[in-house]
């Protein structure tokens, strides 16, 4: 695995549907960044109520992910295109898990949370049907905590420091939080893992009472 692309986004228009607003997912590359326990230094976020913060710090996407929807989508797609923040070539043959780490030139990330997609990426997709087309997917890239800051450039090589395998995959909280009806069990497992501050809200607060 190695780092494909880093994208930084500055504020800009976007309209959504009648309402305009002002968002940072548009992304441009560049060769290197310096990446603190708020993300990457330059980078802008419009809608700190639903993004970013220590937990949510840097958004990942993988080439692969894209590989599959250029042939779904049948169009090229650069990297940014999603508005993550790091592109990694792949996330390795295992599936990523709630907690997993990696090592990214001088920084270490923890997975916190899959990618909830919303009306933002369907305007920036212009294709309203395209957060229903990202739910069936299911391929959601990931947000991470900043454990370790430092400088990321890119080629930098990757290496993956693998969490319990007692915790949920990437694929168990997308599906879960979808799920109308979850079992009780299921959300205090999810709950066991590293999650989210917003993530964990979402699920403690569907517990019964």
């Amino acid at each position: 695995m190695r780092l494909v692309s880093i994208n930084l986004g500055r504020p800009g228009p976007l309209q959504i549907g009648p309402r305009p607003t002002t968002t940072g997912i548009h992304k441009n590359p560049v060769e290197a960044a310096q990446i603190s326990t708020l993300g990457l230094v330059g980078d802008h976020v419009a809608d700190q109520e639903h993004h970013g913060g220590p937990d949510q710090a840097v958004y990942v996407y993988s080439a692969q992910d894209y590989d599959w929807w250029m042939e779904q989508l049948g169009e090229a797609l650069l990297p940014g295109t999603f508005g993550e923040n790091l592109t990694f070539s792949s996330f390795g043959a295992e599936p990523v898990r709630i907690g997993d780490r990696f090592r990214v030139g001088e920084v270490l990330l923890e997975i916190t949370a899959p990618r909830i997609p919303c009306s933002t990426l369907a305007a920036r997709m212009n294709d309203l049907e395209f957060v229903k087309k990202f739910r069936q997917a299911a391929r959601p890239g990931f947000y991470a905590r900043v454990l370790g800051a430092g400088r990321v450039q890119q080629g930098d090589p990757i290496q993956k420091i693998s969490a319990p395998t007692a915790f949920p995959t990437l694929a168990d909280v997308f599906h879960l939080w979808y799920d109308k009806t979850p079992e009780a069990a299921k959300l205090r497992w999810v709950l066991t893992a590293p999650l989210a501050e917003r993530a964990k809200a979402v699920f403690a607060a569907r517990l019964p009472r």
